[in-house]
C-alpha cells in the first residue's frame, strides 16, 4: 500500500515505512562552517539534501569543497568527500548568492561572549542582511533557520527585524523564521545527528514547522515543536545543567580523595538511580526544599568539607538558593499588600505531616513578624504533641520557628474553606483536589501566590502570580 506524503512516497511494509525521495527534497544553505555548520552541512547531505555550504573563511569553503573537513570529527570527512562525489554538497563564499540557491537556510555562525559577559551577536546581525537581500529577489517561501546558542528574543527581536527590513517582507507570510538548537557532542556528533536526544522546533507558523518536521523525518519522526522563545533557552538551560553535573561530580571527587572513599565508585552507583538521581522528578521549577533530609544533609556535607579543607562552593551554594527561593515566596505575598493571608499546604510536601524544616513555615514566620493574620490548612496536619517533637529534631536548625510552631493549632483550620474565608491573599503550597476545588470559593479580589503550578496552563489574571512562571 503507497500513500503519498508532501514529497515524499511512503512504502508500507509489515515492518515499518520506508521513506523514499520520488521529488527532489529542499535545497538547504548552511551559513558558517565551523563545527555545528559542517557537521549539519555533512549530515543533511548524507539524508539525500542538496546542500550549499559558505562562509566568509576561504580556507574553510576549500577545503569542504574538496571533500574535507576543516575540523577533527570522526566520520564527518567520509561524509563531506561522499557529499562532494555524489554532487549533493557544496560550498561558497557568496552567503547571500547560497540562500538564492536553496529553500531553507540553517545559520551557524559564531555568538562568542561579548565584552560584558554576554552574547556576542554581530555575526547574527551580518547574516540576517545577507539574507534579507536574497529574501527580496525571491518569490518562494523561505525558511531561515537558527542553530547558535543565544539569549531569548535574539531570532524574533534582533535576527527577524533585519531581514524585515532589509528584503521588505513578513516573517510568517512571506518567509519562515525557525530555531532549531543543536545538540552535538564534540566527537560523536554525526551519530547524535542520526539518532539525537531529541528534536526542538520552536516556531511562530505552521508552514514553517512542517517544512522542518519533514526535513528530520529520517532521523527524528516525532519532533518537540514549541516557541521560539521555549527553543532557545532550552539550548542554554541544557548546557548549564551539564556543566552543573560536571561540577557536582567534581566537588564529590574533591571530598572523597582526602577520605580514601572511591569517587567513582560512589558515582557509578548514584547513576544507577533513574527513578530519583537521574529523572525529571525534581526538575520542575516551584518552591524550596525542606524535609527532614534535603536540608540537613546539604548542611553536613558542606560541614564535612569544611572539616576536610575541601572547597565545594556549588554544594554551598545549594541553602543560599533555597533560602533565596522561600524569600522570593515571601515578596510576592507582600506585593499583594495583604492584611490576611491563608496558607493551604504547610507539612514540607503533600501526603506527609512532616513539619521538618517545612520551608512553607518560614513564610508563616515572615508574614507574621511583619503583621499579617494567617491561617491555614492541610489535611495531613493534626495539632498534638508530635508537632512539639518534631520541633525538637530542628532546633538548632530553625530556632526562629518555634513560636510559629507553637501556635500551629491556633490557626490551623479543619478545612480549605475556613483557610480561605476573607483572606485577602492564598499561598498555594500544595496541589490537590481539595485545594484546587476550594480556590473556587475564595474571595472574588483575593490573590493567589502559587508555588506549585496548580494547573498546565496558569491564569492570565492580574490577582494570580506563580513563583517561576
Amino acid at each position: 500500500m503507497k500513500m503519498h506524503v508532501g514529497k515524499f512516497e511512503a512504502v508500507q511494509t509489515l515492518d515499518a515505512f520506508d521513506w523514499r525521495l520520488i521529488e527532489t527534497k529542499n535545497t538547504i544553505s548552511v551559513i558558517g562552517l565551523g563545527y555545528v555548520g559542517a557537521v549539519s552541512l555533512a549530515c543533511l547531505s548524507s539524508l539525500g539534501h542538496k546542500v550549499i555550504g559558505a562562509d566568509i573563511d576561504a580556507k574553510k569553503v576549500d577545503s569542504i569543497s574538496w571533500g574535507q573537513s576543516p575540523i577533527v570529527e570522526d566520520q564527518l570527512g567520509d561524509l563531506l568527500t561522499a557529499g562532494v562525489n555524489d554532487e549533493l554538497l557544496t560550498a561558497t563564499t557568496d552567503v547571500a548568492q547560497a540562500v538564492m540557491d536553496s529553500d531553507v537556510t540553517f545559520v551557524s555562525v559564531g555568538t562568542p561572549t561579548s565584552e560584558d559577559g554576554g552574547c556576542d551577536t554581530r555575526a547574527i546581525k551580518a547574516v540576517a542582511r545577507s539574507i534579507g537581500t536574497a529574501i527580496a529577489a525571491k518569490d518562494a517561501f523561505h525558511v531561515v533557520v537558527l542553530r547558535c546558542s543565544v539569549p531569548p528574543g535574539t531570532t524574533l527581536e534582533i535576527m527577524t527585524p533585519i531581514i524585515e527590513e532589509v528584503s521588505g517582507k513578513r516573517a510568517g507570510r512571506d518567509f519562515g523564521v525557525c530555531f532549531n538548537p543543536e545538540f552535538l557532542r564534540e566527537g560523536t556528533a554525526v551519530a547524535d545527528f542520526h539518532a539525537p536526544p531529541k528534536t526542538v522546533i520552536g516556531v511562530t507558523d505552521e508552514r514553517t514547522a512542517n517544512i522542518m518536521k519533514k526535513i528530520y523525518v529520517p532521523v527524528d519522526d516525532n519532533p518537540i515543536v514549541t516557541s521560539v522563545d521555549v527553543a532557545e533557552l532550552v539550548k542554554y538551560v541544557d548546557n548549564v545543567w551539564h556543566a552543573t553535573k560536571v561540577s557536582f561530580a567534581n566537588e564529590v571527587g574533591r571530598l572523597c580523595k582526602p577520605m580514601g572513599i572511591d569517587s567513582h565508585k560512589v558515582m557509578d552507583i548514584f547513576v544507577q538511580d533513574t527513578k530519583l538521581n537521574l529523572s525529571p522528578y525534581y526538575l520542575k521549577p516551584g518552591f524550596a526544599f525542606g524535609g527532614s533530609c534535603l536540608p540537613k544533609e546539604v548542611r553536613a556535607v558542606s560541614h564535612l568539607a569544611e572539616q576536610l579543607n575541601v572547597n565545594v562552593p556549588l554544594i554551598d551554594s545549594l541553602i543560599p538558593t533555597n533560602d533565596q527561593q522561600v524569600e522570593e515566596a515571601i515578596e510576592m505575598v507582600r506585593k499583594t499588600g495583604a492584611k490576611k493571608a491563608a496558607i493551604l499546604g504547610v507539612a514540607f510536601k503533600p501526603g506527609t505531616d512532616d513539619l521538618r524544616e517545612s520551608p512553607v513555615l518560614e513564610v508563616i514566620a515572615a508574614l507574621r513578624a511583619e503583621g499579617v493574620e494567617v491561617t491555614a490548612y492541610d489535611p495531613a496536619i493534626v495539632p498534638g504533641p508530635h508537632i512539639a517533637q518534631q520541633f525538637e529534631y530542628m532546633q538548632h536548625a530553625s530556632p526562629h520557628l518555634k513560636a510559629v510552631v507553637d501556635a500551629l493549632p491556633d490557626f490551623l483550620k479543619q478545612t480549605p474553606e475556613e483557610a480561605v474565608a476573607d483572606a485577602d491573599a492564598i499561598i498555594v503550597s500544595q496541589n490537590g483536589p481539595a485545594i484546587r476545588s476550594v480556590m473556587r470559593s475564595k474571595k472574588e479580589d483575593a490573590a493567589v501566590v502559587d508555588l506549585v503550578r496548580l494547573h498546565a496552563e496558569p491564569p492570565a489574571c492580574s490577582r494570580y502570580a506563580g513563583i517561576g512562571w
